[in-house]
């Protein structure tokens, strides 16, 4: 038996109302196949400032660290909107991925045949869409100093941030982008902003560095950011890994969200340095956000939560068929039209609740 320890933070808004379906999924396996998960429980975002009065307590962090991975559902809510912006809820989840250092973020855009259309494009434009988009998570814009906000002698104020990158900091998410393009198709596009800015320069020369040097292997293209986003939308299918920074990064791989038919089907994985246990610093969360105006109705889709976890199985615990057959078994739920009212189309009858889509899948896991 493969036993792990698992730390979960659902955080706010329709946090915990996702996470408990991924339980049942834990649960499931924890009954059902040679997997053992221990599961500890903790605070973040607008939950942990309401007992602690900070978004991410030390003794969180520690357990953090400790576990084998973390799962969190999501953080925000409008009440914590005046806080200082050290704050915020947000702070909570950046200093996770500072702390824990999980500099590759790994978005995977897939379209499921079931949801194809649901999206925003036209069904022969997203049908067998298969994207990994690897984002630079602990550097760049978010991170750069200096950063603030300085008012001017006149009384006038100017608002700082820094776009920056060290070649370090580029070559070790071009390895990662490289390294799922190898267990893929063998093509990495990556994006900047090099006809503008002196960090897309460096951006572009050291992924080509990284290629040229260690992975002859990979078919290279580069692409300017806005010119990404277009070519999001008018042939997704074209790509197969896009690497890109922090702010870019972050842009694009919500546009693409949206190609698989809801922001509540974009799962998330964001990894660092593997431990002397072998397994890589690890947080796996939905990408959308905590929702507050349908926290608490039941209505929340459950499924990017859940594909989380499958993402946690793959990358995290190298149980890859285990990931694919939660997958299927997520894809086969909505296929017979159990969803959630983003996903729903219209005259099609009534939605499913976020625990009926959880007990659905549960249902396919059981049958394969």
């Amino acid at each position: 038996m493969s036993s792990h320890t698992l730390l979960i933070l659902a955080g706010d808004g329709i946090g915990p109302e996702v996470m408990n379906e991924v339980r049942k999924v834990i649960d499931w396996h924890n009954d059902n196949s040679p997997l053992c998960f221990t599961i500890d429980d903790d605070l973040v975002g607008g939950a942990a400032f309401d007992v602690h009065g900070v978004p991410l307590h030390d003794d969180t962090l520690t357990r953090a660290r400790a576990a084998d991975a973390v799962l969190l559902g999501a953080v925000g809510a409008p009440k914590y909107d005046t806080l200082p912006f050290d704050s915020k809820p947000e702070r909570g989840l950046l200093a996770l991925r500072r702390e824990l250092d999980l500099f590759a973020n790994l978005r995977p855009a897939l379209c499921f045949d079931a949801l194809a259309d649901s999206s925003s494009l036209k069904r022969d434009v997203v049908a067998g869409l298969d994207i990994m988009i690897v984002r630079e998570l602990t550097a760049g814009m978010y991170f750069g100093e200096p950063r603030g906000i300085r008012v001017e002698a006149d009384g006038s104020r100017t608002g700082i941030n820094t776009h920056r990158y060290s070649t370090e900091e580029i070559r070790r998410v071009a390895r990662s982008a490289c390294d799922l393009a190898r267990q893929r198709r063998g093509r990495v596009c990556s994006m900047e902003k090099a006809n503008v800015m002196e960090s897309g320069i460096l951006w572009r020369e050291e992924v080509q560095w990284v290629v040229d040097n260690e992975y002859p292997d990979i078919d290279l293209s580069h692409m300017y950011a806005d010119a990404g986003a277009m070519e999001l939308v008018r042939e997704p299918r074209q790509f197969d890994v896009i690497v890109t920074d922090n702010l870019f990064g972050d842009i694009l791989s919500d546009a693409a969200a949206m190609l698989t038919g809801s922001l509540g089907m974009l799962p998330s994985a964001s990894l660092g340095q593997r431990s002397a246990k072998g397994l890589p610093a690890a947080l796996y969360e939905p990408v959308h956000g905590s929702a507050p105006d349908i926290a608490g109705q039941g209505v929340a889709n459950p499924c990017a939560c859940v594909l989380s976890f499958a993402m946690a199985l793959r990358y995290s615990f190298g149980c890859s068929a285990e990931a694919t057959a939660l997958e299927t078994a997520v894809e086969s739920a909505l296929a017979d039209g159990i969803r959630t009212p983003d996903l729903q189309q219209t005259g099609s009858g009534r939605p499913a609740s976020t625990s009926e889509v959880g007990d659905a899948i549960i249902d396919r896991l059981q049958r394969s």
